[in-house]
């Protein structure tokens, strides 16, 4: 049966009406559609499903997880309202999820790439010589849908802080192997040091980056470089650096980096550097926060509107994915209030593929 729904679509708050046959947005009425959401013509908001843009399907506090844990883990973003998941590095294959009209969309990273000792065990794919890097940022962008996660800096326990893990000429020719083989290239960077070689070498985005300055925050400026701060993980850095007491240089490295995260984010944000939201879930973060990340980025200085963008329409712009259009997969919430001033936590109805789960 077709679908039919009406409300106020966002960012400009205009009328939209949407009919949906076969799991496909329509702009044009379909006869006989069933009026699921704004049949009393109440008003009521209707968005692009949401975007999780770091998040691990695939792995828990513990390490990688079963496949019918990752379902649970997909099921969790789903009732969140995150419909498009951009996988920030998973030990776990889900493309077998790609056939599931029940789950949400992956966008897959492929393996994490490390230096051996320089990630959290088991997560990574550990490349012994680093200039055996280029050939494997190939192969994890032919494996991927357009992404490959590498590690940019870790603790490094010889000095006992973080360090970066790849030489800028290895780092500039693996990012573009990546290029050449139609992948971006994103990286975990929690300090300072990694920053300038990542940059340079051409990288689309950075993870966290906590240890921004404002020469790092021009520099992504000049090369277009986006930034997934993952705000709501970065509040777990003061326990990261209680645990560390064996290396103090590091924990109070870490101190100072969550110390200063808000005000270094805030300057990229002031400065033009393209900001979404990503939990990075599925670590020491529960699935299905995205909500959460959303207000942390109203604390650096976002408006509702762009907060919320930030996890919607303009993430699935950066991501190349459809908002609400013709065509396109009717992936969208519907909400009685307005999602921008604290509901988008509980959409009404939640519609994937066509299906109503919610």
């Amino acid at each position: 049966m077709a679908l039919h729904v009406r409300g106020r679509g966002l960012p400009d708050g205009e009328e939209v009406q949407w009919w949906i046959a076969d799991g496909v947005l329509s702009a044009e009425p379909i006869g006989g559609a069933d009026t699921v959401f704004g049949a009393d013509g109440a008003g009521g908001w209707i968005i692009p499903g949401l975007v999780d843009a770091h998040c691990h399907v695939g792995l828990g506090p513990h390490g990688a997880v079963d496949l019918d844990e990752a379902v649970t883990q997909a099921e969790a973003e789903r009732s969140a309202g995150a419909l498009l998941l951009r996988d920030a590095g998973s030990p776990v294959d889900t493309r077998a999820f790609d056939d599931r009209d029940d789950l949400p969309r992956i966008i897959r990273a492929g393996r994490h790439l490390a230096r051996p000792k320089r990630y959290s065990p088991g997560l990574p794919i550990d490349i012994e010589d680093e200039s055996e890097l280029p050939d494997a940022v190939a192969e994890q962008a032919r494996f991927g849908d357009g992404w490959v996660k590498l590690v940019g800096d870790w603790i490094d326990r010889g000095i006992g802080d973080l360090a970066p893990l790849w030489s800028d000429d290895i780092l500039k020719a693996a990012i573009d192997a990546a290029h050449a083989n139609g992948a971006r290239v994103t990286a975990h960077v929690f300090g300072e040091d990694a920053l300038p070689g990542l940059i340079n070498a051409g990288i689309d985005c950075i993870e966290h980056g906590t240890g921004l300055t404002d020469d790092m925050i021009e520099l992504m400026v000049d090369h277009g470089t986006a930034l997934v701060p993952t705000l709501i993980n970065i509040e777990n850095f003061p326990g990261i650096a209680a645990a560390a007491a064996k290396y103090p240089t590091y924990a109070a490295h870490m101190r100072e980096l969550y110390a200063t995260c808000k005000q270094r984010v805030g300057a990229a944000r002031e400065a033009g550097v393209p900001i979404f939201a990503g939990t990075d879930a599925g670590g020491m973060i529960a699935h299905g926060r995205i909500a959460d990340e959303i207000d942390a980025l109203k604390g650096i200085g976002m408006s509702p509107t762009e907060a919320l963008g930030a996890a919607c329409w303009d993430a699935r712009r950066w991501l190349g994915r459809p908002a609400l259009e013709h065509g396109a997969s009717a992936d969208l919430l519907c909400f009685t209030e307005d999602p921008r001033v604290g509901g988008v936590n509980h959409p009404d109805l939640v519609i994937l593929r066509g299906n109503i789960w919610r």
